[in-house]
């Protein structure tokens, strides 16, 4: 299958050069996904000013009733893009099917915010005088998403942006852009106006650097890697651009000596080798008291014996393989500089290269014990199933472990004590905070993003996804049928 570009309502077929999508598992070519370049951004870009125009005429609850037609399509053929997802990703199915839904409350959430879209009324300080605030939309928005969430992140950004008014330029991951290619689909089948949404295929340096170029793109929304999103960021920051950056993670969970164990143990679980580790949000520290150490590093290490590895197909699988064979290697690098710096190795801590995994991308559930707040493995961001165990004596230690790296997305405390609890939500310095539950799971209707590192201050999901795509405008009627000049004295 050769995919196709999405401009301007059709799709097209252009001579371009192509890169192959492999499923992660298995190592089969999926399709095709053509290399576009600086031209199809253009058309792309100008499709989308053209249409924009118009759509920002059209009422909000008229544009939200598209997204309601989308979010039933996506719920009727949920399993159908779940199984698609895990091929071209290798998630296994139930958080393909996860992710689907995501997109599914997007579409419903964002629809609601065609009815809403508040703005504010004041009193003016001077009589016979009006003062309100609205929410315009910006024009053409620019989206870069990466591979571990095909569907998910691009609906945070892309389904806020169209209620808004606004038409949306996405560039999905070559990696994964199957999904891309199914929402395309759906985008057509409910029939969003021609030009409204655009899907232009292609690689950061030639796709992504041209959208964030262009100067009639006014917003750029970015997810992927720190080191990526501080390029964005430099080069929109060039072209005076709105810049939404949500990037890397390092997150922890807390372990006090007076949690529920068993409850600490699956929420850590799932939290470092859910997606084989591969989300921003993923647990990959977890900081434990020094009085329940040992009894949560054996249940650790006993329910990691039991995490069945493989295609993500399998619906007895619970570890799917990583994205690429570039990803098993940083991994695996930084397994090594873990040994090499002195942390002790628990389990794992190998590539799995024996049939039948030898023709995908697996790395074993792997957890370290020993390690210290600054090492790299404690400081870094791997993205793969790697955990590392580090000790401490007190909240206010762990509180200020967890604090102490470049990354805030998210963290989470297990224990039974109020007083601690209110403490470490109050202290820990991350965009979400997660109280008996482990580092994933964010809902769609409460702002997602973080701290430091993580991002620049935007949000994706929830009402402050608007706020990226929306410029506020302050309107004053005045009907007092005179000049009433504010701020200036007129006391004798």
């Amino acid at each position: 299958m050769n995919l196709k570009n999405y401009i301007n309502g059709r799709w097209m077929d252009r001579d371009l050069e192509t890169a192959a999508v492999i499923n992660p598992a298995t190592g089969e070519e999926l399709a095709k996904v053509p290399l576009s370049t600086k031209q199809e951004v253009d058309e792309a870009v100008r499709s989308a000013k053209q249409a924009q125009k118009t759509w920002a005429l059209i009422p909000a609850p008229k544009r939200a009733e598209y997204l309601y037609e989308i979010g039933y399509r996506l719920k009727e053929k949920k399993d159908a893009l779940a199984e698609i997802l895990t091929k071209e990703m290798g998630k296994v199915l139930e958080e393909a099917r996860g992710e689907v839904q995501e997109g599914i409350d997007m579409a419903f959430y964002m629809a609601g915010e065609g009815r809403r879209l508040f703005g504010e009324t004041t009193p003016s300080e001077l009589p016979n005088k009006f003062a309100m605030s609205v929410r315009s939309p910006v024009g053409v928005v620019g989206i870069i998403t990466p591979w571990n969430f095909p569907l998910a992140i691009a609906t945070w950004k892309s389904f806020p942006a169209i209620v808004a008014g606004n038409a949306v330029v996405w560039k999905p991951s070559v990696e994964t852009p199957l999904m891309a290619n199914e929402l395309g689909k759906i985008i057509e089948e409910v029939g969003l106006p021609e030009g409204v949404f655009n899907i232009v295929f292609g690689a950061g340096s030639t796709v992504g650097t041209a959208l964030i170029e262009h100067p009639d793109v006014k917003v750029i929304s970015f997810t992927g890697s720190n080191e990526t999103g501080r390029k964005v960021a430099e080069l929109g920051g060039r072209h005076l651009k709105k810049v939404s950056l949500e990037m890397g993670g390092k997150n922890a969970v807390i372990v006090m000596d007076d949690a529920d164990l068993n409850l600490a143990v699956e929420g850590i679980i799932w939290s470092a080798f859910g997606t084989a580790g591969q989300r921003c949000t993923a647990c990959s520290r977890v900081i434990v008291h020094k009085d329940v150490k040992n009894e949560l590093e054996e249940k650790l290490v006993a329910k990691t014996r039991k995490l069945t590895i493989g295609n993500g197909l399998d619906p007895n699988v619970k570890v799917g393989p990583v994205i690429n064979k570039a990803a098993l290697e940083k991994i695996h690098h930084y397994v090594q500089i873990g040994k090499k710096e002195g942390a002790r190795l628990l389990i794992g801590g190998e590539t799995l290269t024996a049939s039948p995994y030898n023709q995908g991308y697996y790395f074993e559930p792997t957890i370290f014990t020993d390690v210290k707040p600054d090492m790299t493995i404690a400081q870094e961001e791997i993205f793969g199933p790697v955990l590392s165990i580090i000790e401490v004596s007190s909240l206010e230690e762990a509180i200020e472990v967890n604090n102490s790296v470049k990354f805030g997305l998210s963290s989470s405390i297990y224990s039974q004590d109020v007083n601690k609890i209110f403490q470490a939500q109050r202290d820990l310095d991350t965009g979400i905070v997660y109280v008996n539950a482990g580092t994933i799971g964010a809902e769609i209707h409460l702002p997602f993003g973080g701290t430091k590192g993580t991002g620049n201050g935007h949000r994706d999901s929830g009402q402050a996804a608007l706020d990226v795509f929306t410029e506020w405008k302050s309107i004053y009627v005045d009907y007092s049928g005179k000049l009433q000049r504010a701020q200036i004295d007129t006391e004798k």
